[in-house]
C-alpha cells in the first residue's frame, strides 16, 4: 500500500515559531485572532454544523489561558482553555465525536489544541526542582519560576500495524475492554532503545504469537489521547497457523479476507474502529486495494455499517 492520507494528519496552519518569542507580536495577533474554546476534555462546537465554533478574542470567557496555535495566511488562531460557558453545555463535544466532521484547517487546530492543552494541564510543576511552572513562548513551553528550567511538550511514539499473511488476509484482535464485536489492528508503545521496526516485531509476537518477516511504512498521525504519535506499518508473516491471542491484552484474534470482513460487518458480528483512527484507515486501504471478483467496485464500509441483514444487502 502507498503512504496513507490519515484523518488526523491534516493541517493548513503555519505554527510560526518565530512569533512565539515576541510578546508584542503575540498581543497584536490575539487582538484579531479566531479562538477555539477547550475545557480540558471538550471543544465548543457550532450547534448547527457540529464543527468547531471559533470566537473573536473579546467573546472568550473572563478567565482562562490563551495559547498561540499559528497562522492560516494572515489569520491568527489561538486556543483558550477555560471552563464551559454557561448555557452552552450541550454544544461541547470531544475530538472523537467531531473529528470526522472537520476540514484540514479545523482538524489541524483541534489536534494541536488538545495535545497542547493536555500537556499543560498535567505538568504544572518543574521536574527539576518541584516549583510551579508557567506557560511561555505563546504556550509552546512551560518555564519554572524558581530555577528557570524550560519544559517542552512530550510525544509518546507508538506503532500500529496491519498484519497480513501470504494470501493477503488480515489479522485483527479484540481487547476485552472494547465494545462488543470491536476488532482492530495491533499497536503498542515504543520502548527505550527500541526502533520502530523492532517494536512492530515485538508487539505482533507478544499479542498475536506470529513472526514478522517484512515491514512497510504506511504513514503517521498525532493521536492526542493524550499524547501519542502513531506510526503505521504493514507487516507480513509466514506462520499464520501460529496466531493466537496473548490472553491478557488481546482476548480474541480472527483472520479476514475482503469478502468475510464485509459479511461480518453486515451481520453485525464485526465493529470496525472509529473513522478518525489509523486502524480504520489501514483496514479501508487494504480492503479497497483490489476490486471484487466480478471486477466491480466493492461496497464501502459506510454503506453496510447501518443495521441490516446479509440477505437484504445481497439483493
Amino acid at each position: 500500500m502507498k503512504i496513507l492520507n490519515l484523518p488526523l494528519a491534516r493541517s493548513r496552519v503555519d505554527r510560526a515559531e518565530h512569533l512565539r518569542k515576541d510578546p508584542i507580536a503575540l498581543e497584536a495577533l490575539w487582538e484579531r485572532a479566531l479562538v477555539l474554546l477547550y475545557d480540558g476534555e471538550k471543544f465548543l462546537t457550532d450547534g448547527k454544523t457540529g464543527g468547531l465554533k471559533l470566537l473573536k478574542n473579546y467573546e472568550t470567557p473572563d478567565n482562562g489561558d490563551e495559547f498561540f496555535l499559528g497562522l492560516d495566511g494572515n489569520q491568527p488562531y489561538f486556543l483558550f482553555m477555560s471552563p464551559q460557558i454557561p448555557g452552552e453545555t450541550e454544544n461541547y463535544k470531544t475530538l472523537r465525536e467531531i473529528g470526522a466532521l472537520l476540514d484540514d484547517l479545523h482538524i489541524g487546530l483541534a489536534v494541536h489544541s488538545q495535545g497542547l492543552a493536555n500537556w499543560h494541564r498535567k505538568h504544572p510543576r518543574c521536574s527539576a526542582c518541584g516549583a510551579m511552572t508557567l506557560p511561555a513562548l505563546g504556550g509552546s513551553i512551560r518555564q519554572c519560576n524558581q530555577c528557570n528550567t524550560e519544559h517542552y511538550p512530550r510525544t509518546d511514539p507508538a506503532i500500529i500495524v496491519l498484519v497480513k499473511d501470504g494470501n493477503d488476509r488480515i489479522l485483527l484482535g479484540r481487547q476485552r475492554v472494547w465494545p462488543e464485536h470491536r476488532f482492530s489492528t495491533f499497536a503498542g508503545f515504543v520502548e527505550t532503545g527500541e526502533s520502530f521496526e523492532q517494536c512492530v516485531a515485538r508487539e505482533v509476537a507478544e499479542e498475536a504469537g506470529v513472526l514478522v518477516t517484512d515491514v512497510k511504512y504506511l504513514g503517521s498521525q498525532p493521536w492526542p489521547f493524550p499524547a501519542s504519535l502513531m506510526i503505521a506499518f504493514e507487516a507480513t508473516i509466514l506462520d499464520p497457523e501460529n496466531a493466537r491471542p496473548d490472553g491478557q491484552e488481546i482476548e480474541e484474534i480472527r483472520w479476514f479476507d475482503r469478502d468475510s470482513i464485509i459479511d461480518e460487518i453486515v451481520m453485525g458480528e464485526l465493529l470496525l474502529p472509529p473513522k478518525i483512527s489509523v486502524a480504520r484507515a489501514m483496514i479501508e486501504a487494504w480492503y479497497n486495494l483490489t476490486p471484487a471478483a466480478n471486477g466491480e467496485p466493492r461496497p464501502t464500509f459506510e454503506s453496510v455499517e447501518a443495521p441490516q441483514t446479509l440477505e437484504s444487502w445481497r439483493k
